[in-house]
């Protein structure tokens, strides 16, 4: 299961991102916000986090304006590994390399093309597990 979360700022690409899923049938839980109301991402950040880290869910997409603020608060998650990508290259590196499990979006920096496609790259790709890439994320993890 994918989980979501975004601010009033990644609100609108958020919704984009759920008719992917569900055209594609892939089950996600939106953790919030629900609107275009001015909020705070590290709540959203934190809630999709904690899913993930918990096993509630496997991934998770974030969104804000930038994508920036909401991948650091989530990387303040003992466990997680969001990293803010804004194209399909970076989305795919990201699962091989670091076995990423947050995808981080800036909506005012990416169009929703673009965005639903380094989605489907970033939920398609597998982690390599390749012995340098462990070695590394442990690093990280230590």
């Amino acid at each position: 299961m994918v989980a979501l979360g975004s601010d009033h700022g990644g609100y609108a690409l958020k919704q984009e991102v759920i008719k992917y899923l569900q055209e594609n049938n892939i089950e996600y839980k939106d953790f919030g916000c629900y609107s275009e109301e001015s909020c705070d991402y590290p709540v959203y950040a934190k809630k999709v986090a904690n899913a993930i880290v918990s096993g509630e869910c496997e991934k998770g997409i974030l969104i804000c304006g930038t994508g920036i603020g909401i991948s650091i608060a989530a990387n303040k998650v003992k466990g997680i590994r969001a990293a803010l990508c804004h194209d399909t290259f970076s989305a795919q590196a990201t699962r091989e390399h670091n076995d990423a499990n947050i995808l981080a979006m800036g909506a005012r920096v990416v169009g929703t093309g673009l965005a639903l496609k380094i989605v489907d790259t970033f939920l398609n790709t597998a982690f390599s597990n390749d012995e340098r890439h462990i070695r590394r994320i442990e690093q990280i993890e230590s």
